[in-house]
């Protein structure tokens, strides 16, 4: 039987090579993005239903959660903004603001659109998170923030639903965009790319382990 991925942040880094890896193990995937431009090409290579859209906006929201309705074995949160980084005593609370919105509040609403067809086939979900979760670099505050209470959001869902396996990821230094943004591309070029992290992600998802914090660095 066909097992169905809802991906978010699909069109690149680690969502589009975890895209890759599922397509190529025979999942039928809905992938979203902000940008056709850049998911279109990802849905077309992978067989794969785009659904454009900003994760933090509800209308979208409920378009993907139609769109798995009848069914959905897997939801992929890892659609995520860096935000600035400046260090906690600067940092603009407007800005703080929306980038909880992006990386904490949409990804839990998502989950709560989603959650009927994950319990009726006792689904997981998959949080990606960041070892700014949970270590004290300066100038990581903010996005840090967003993640540990990602993680906390995490924890406590799986204790509250026992039939749906919730796992909160450490992909560890990848060199992505988001990466380069934040460190330089020159440092970024030094990390692995996010294809090691899906291939460790796809074991996850194939072995099933209970819930829990997971590193697949």
């Amino acid at each position: 039987m066909t097992k169905t991925a809802l991906i978010t942040g699909a069109s690149r880094g680690l969502g589009l090579e975890l895209a890759r890896a599922l397509a190529a193990d025979g999942w039928r995937l809905v992938l979203t993005a902000r940008g056709a431009e850049a998911l279109d090409p990802v849905a077309a290579e992978l067989g794969a239903l785009a659904l454009a859209g900003d994760v933090a906006d509800p209308a979208h929201r409920e378009r993907l959660a139609h769109a798995v309705q009848d069914g959905l074995d897997l939801l992929v949160n890892n659609a995520s903004g860096l935000g600035p980084m400046p260090p906690l005593a600067d940092y603009p609370l407007d800005e703080l603001r929306e980038l909880f919105q992006v990386n904490t509040l949409a990804p839990l609403a998502l989950i709560q659109a989603a959650l009927p067809s994950l319990r009726s086939g006792g689904g997981t979900i998959v949080n990606v998170s960041s070892d700014a979760a949970v270590e004290a670099y300066p100038g990581w505050g903010g996005y840090g923030a967003t993640k540990a209470a990602l993680e906390q959001l995490s924890n406590v869902l799986a204790a509250e639903e026992p039939d749906v396996t919730v796992w909160w990821v450490d992909p560890g230094e990848m060199n992505t965009a988001m990466l380069a943004a934040a460190v330089g591309p020159q440092e970024a070029g030094a990390a692995p790319g996010p294809e090691k992290a899906a291939a460790a992600l796809l074991r996850l998802i194939e072995e099933r382990p209970a819930s829990g914090r997971v590193g697949v660095r």
